[in-house]
């Protein structure tokens, strides 16, 4: 297996809503995004399936070393061979690499958030960093696209964090700020016993308005001289807000179940929206 091999497996395998809008790209760009989300997996699974915090440490401690790797020429897992091309192709800095680590690590020290300030710098570390680095891939003209894809990796970890409430209170970890437990008078035992009451409903309604307030001022931020070219991250957005949009419905009961969406709905997903920009492209010119 060689090591794109091994990073299309790894991405297709999880299948994420990321992978649905990969598969409208060039070859090149598609290279380098699947090996930027393999990336992501790998240090992501070490923080969720190594149940010794001790032995988790020492494995994000070697991806900081296999990063050094990576960037000196000689890295020897999969991942970073593939991702090698991707770096010496697009402008994906070293130490973004190593923010995505460091906010793998958080996971391993920190459980709860005392404000929205606080969660905010992981959100940056695990998502908007990507976001960043996804925008590189992808192409932009003007600078001000950086902005948007910053808020738009945001949009994204708030939208995971509300859908995976239930799971991530399983592992002990609760991402909702604690002042906004206090506010709308739910404890942190409600959350880890999974009590959908009728407070922790409107708790979990007003983390889907921030999330889509994110939405929003990202798709406000992006020049309309890049949007084709940031299609990929349009056609996630459509696919995150369609699972907004069903937790909505379902009247925010996250405590009770994971809301997802069928492969065959996000391809749907994913097909129609690039269609969509392909269209609005075309009218432009």
């Amino acid at each position: 297996m060689t090591p794109d091999q091994y990073c299309q497996d790894k991405a297709a395998k999880s299948g994420s809503s990321f992978y649905y809008s990969f598969l409208f790209l060039p070859a090149m760009q598609k290279q380098a995004i699947i090996a930027l989300y393999a990336f992501c997996r790998e240090v992501d699974d070490v923080v969720d399936e190594c149940s010794d915090p001790s032995l988790a440490s020492n494995k994000l401690e070697w991806w900081r070393n296999e990063i050094n790797n990576l960037f000196s020429g000689k890295p020897n897992h999969p991942v970073t061979q593939a991702l090698q091309t991707s770096t010496e192709n697009f402008n994906l800095p070293q130490e973004y690499f190593v923010e995505i680590i460091d906010g793998m690590a958080m996971d391993l020290e920190q459980f709860t958030y005392a404000s929205f300030k606080d969660l905010s710098l992981y959100c940056y570390r695990v998502a908007s960093v990507v976001g960043l680095m996804a925008a590189e891939i992808f192409g932009y003209e003007d600078r001000q696209t950086l902005k948007y894809a910053h808020n738009l990796g945001m949009a994204f970890q708030l939208t995971n964090i509300l859908r995976d409430v239930a799971e991530d209170a399983a592992r002990g970890r609760i991402y909702i700020p604690q002042d906004e437990l206090q506010k709308f008078n739910v404890t942190q035992k409600d959350i880890l016993n999974h009590q959908s009451t009728d407070n922790a409903r409107q708790l979990m309604a007003f983390q889907a308005q921030r999330a889509n307030d994110y939405y929003q001022k990202a798709f406000a931020l992006l020049p309309e001289s890049d949007r084709y070219s940031q299609r990929c991250g349009i056609i996630m957005s459509a696919i995150y807000q369609a699972t907004l949009k069903e937790i909505e419905n379902d009247n925010y009961r996250v405590m009770d179940q994971r809301i997802s969406l069928t492969p065959l709905r996000k391809l749907w997903i994913a097909w129609r929206t690039a269609r969509q920009e392909k269209k609005r492209q075309r009218k432009k010119k």
